[in-house]
This record gives structure tokens, sequence and C-alpha cells, in this order.
């Protein structure tokens, strides 16, 4: 038992660190198509929904679903889900960083918040788009080392607006509510994500899975 419940740590911290950034994206779904407001107004949003609602999906499929592959159990014992889940997890991906960079691009930049985090999120929405790209192809290569070290880097990328909640939360307390202040804190998540994400990738030791040509031609 203590096993199964050890197997089930990662998913439901990261599940639980994605929840709230989860029910506010599931509150603007439900009034962009027409239900009862409930998030604060924003008329950007209304006025080219079609990225807001993309990148909200995707961000939730990318959040959730993307928990449960740190799973060694479900890993080893359904490898068949967990590769068809990865490939769902691919296209999320890759739309929650389009999105985000279309959203930062053509979105019009307001106060200091948005003139400092402009160019980070276009490194970090890049950086997604490449870590996801490398791990889906070390996945190819059969080099799932690689695979789990890159796809590890992209989920810490793309969950920032969990951590966020805390930095925001408790940085605004402490260092106050000002546009260059906020921006800094929502950046400290970012570095807070990869810095565990490093962390978590330097505790196993880098074992390269040998390639053959059998591997090779294996779809």
């Amino acid at each position: 038992m203590a096993s199964r419940s050890a197997t089930w740590r990662v998913p439901v911290a990261l599940v639980t660190l994605a929840i709230v950034p989860v029910v506010a994206g599931s509150l603007r779904l439900i009034e962009l198509f027409g239900g009862a407001a409930v998030m604060p107004p924003n008329a950007r949003f209304d006025a080219s929904p079609v990225p807001v609602v993309t990148h909200i999906v995707t961000a939730i499929v990318f959040a959730v679903l993307g928990a449960f592959q740190f799973s060694t159990r479900l890993r080893r014992r359904r490898p068949a889900w967990h590769r068809r889940a990865g490939r769902v997890l691919v296209v999320a991906g890759l739309g929650l960083a389009l999105s985000a960079l279309w959203l930062n691009q053509f979105f019009p930049r307001e106060g200091a918040t948005r003139e400092v985090l402009y160019p980070f999120r276009i490194v970090f929405g890049v950086a997604l788009v490449l870590t996801i790209v490398t791990g889906f192809l070390a996945a190819r290569r059969r080099d799932f080392a690689r695979h789990r070290t890159w796809m590890i880097r992209s989920y810490a990328i793309a969950l920032v607006a969990g951590t966020q909640v805390f930095t925001l939360g408790f940085g605004n307390i402490i260092f106050g509510t000002g546009d260059l202040t906020t921006a800094l804190l929502m950046l400290s998540a970012w570095v807070i994500n990869l810095a565990v994400a490093e962390w978590a990738i330097g505790k196993r030791p880098r074992r390269h899975t040998p390639v053959t040509q059998v591997q090779l031609a294996t779809p």
C-alpha cells in the first residue's frame, strides 16, 4: 500500500498545484460560451476569443493529463496508455505554446507588468515548443532518458500559472503590488519551476538507452 500511495504523490501534487488556474480557466470558458460572468471582465478576451479558448483548453489538458505521466507505476503497467497520452500532450503543449505566443504578440501591452514580461513570455513560449519537440524526437529514437528530461522541463514551463498563484499571493503581501514587482514575481515562478525540474532530473543518473537498428525501425 505504501508503494502504491507513493507513486501517486507526484501526480496528485501537480494536479493540486494546477487546480486554481484550471478552475479559473474553466470559469472563463463558461463565460465566453455565454454563461454567467463570474471572472473579472476583459474586453480583449471578448474581441478575440479563439486564441483564448485554445490557450485555456490546451493548458488544462497539458496540466492535468501531463501530471499522470509522472506516475512510474502507470507508465510501467500501461505503457500503451502512456504513449497515447503522450501524443495528446504533444499536440496540447504545442497549442498552449503557440496560443501563448499569439496572445503575447497581439494583445495590447499595458503598463510595466506587460512590458517587462513581453520578452520573457517570448523566451519561455519558444522554450516550451523546443522542449516538447526535443522530448518527442527523443522518444521516437527510444532515448527515454533524454525524453524524460525534456518533458519534465516542458511541464515545468507550462505549469507556471499554478506557481504564480503562490509567488503573487505571498509576494504581493511582502513586496507590494506595483507593476514592476508583479512582473518580477510572475517571472520568479518560471525560475522556481525550472529549478525544481532540474533538481528532479538530477535525482536519477542519466542512462541513455542504446538505439539499435531494430529499435529505429519500430514505429
